[in-house]
C-alpha cells in the first residue's frame, strides 16, 4: 500500500480549503530516529492524540484521559486514521462544520526508539503494531522513557492500553497534564489558539 492509499481515509475527511490542516504532500520520513508528538486536542472532548512516524506516515491513537506517568495506569487509546507526516507539528483551529472542529496545539513533541523484542530478536515497529504489542522509549519535551502499547480488540471493537513502563522516568505523584498544560512548541494554551483561530 503506497503512502497516499494509507492517507485516503484522512484526506476524505477533510474540506482543505476549509481548514489550515496539512493535506499532506512533499514531507518525507526523518533521518535517524524516528518522530512522535502528542497533540491537545479540543474537539466535542478535550482528548490527546497520541502519533507516532511509521512508514511514512503518523499512526495515530486518540487517548481520552492523556498519557500518564504511573506505571499502575492504564490509559484507553483508540486507533484513528493514519495522518501525514507534515502534520506532526500541527497547531490552530479547526473550523465549525468541519471534521474534529475545535483547537490543536503540540502538547508533545520529540523522537522516539523501537524496543519491541520477541523471542530475544528486534520487531519492527510495523510489524510489532501489527502484532498487536509494541514498546518504546520517548524523548519528548515533556515524556520520557518507555511506554507500551497494547492491542486488546479487533475490528470496529479495536482498542488499544497505553502504559507507562517501569524506570527512572515513572513519577505515580506527578499528575504531568495538569502540571504541563500548555504547547511544547509554542507555549501557547488551547484558549489562546482558539481566540487567535476566531480572530483571524
Amino acid at each position: 500500500m503506497s503512502e497516499d492509499d494509507n492517507l485516503e481515509a484522512y484526506r476524505k475527511k477533510r474540506n482543505f480549503s476549509k481548514t489550515s490542516e496539512p493535506p499532506g504532500s512533499g514531507a518525507t520520513s526523518s533521518e535517524g530516529k524516528p518522530r512522535y508528538s502528542i497533540q491537545k486536542h479540543r474537539a466535542k472532548r478535550l482528548h490527546y492524540d497520541l502519533r507516532l512516524e511509521v512508514g511514512g506516515v503518523l499512526k495515530s491513537w486518540a487517548i481520552p484521559k492523556g498519557p500518564s506517568l504511573d506505571t499502575k495506569t492504564k490509559r484507553l487509546a483508540v486507533p484513528t486514521e493514519d495522518h501525514p507526516l507534515d502534520y506532526i507539528d500541527f497547531e490552530g483551529r479547526i473550523p465549525e462544520g468541519e471534521y474534529g472542529a475545535g483547537s490543536v496545539i503540540v502538547w508533545d513533541i520529540g523522537t522516539y526508539e523501537n524496543t519491541t523484542r520477541a523471542d530475544g530478536a528486534a520487531v519492527p515497529i510495523a510489524e510489532a503494531l501489527e502484532r498487536g504489542h509494541a514498546t518504546f522509549i520517548l524523548s519528548g519535551k515533556k515524556l520520557l522513557g518507555g511506554y507500551a502499547l497494547t492491542r486488546t480488540g479487533r475490528g470496529k471493537n479495536e482498542r488499544w492500553i497505553l502504559v507507562k513502563m517501569k524506570d527512572d522516568f515513572a513519577r505515580p505523584d506527578h499528575d504531568v497534564l495538569e502540571g504541563k498544560p500548555n504547547s511544547a512548541l509554542t507555549g501557547r494554551s488551547l484558549e489562546e489558539v482558539e481566540e487567535e483561530g476566531r480572530a483571524a
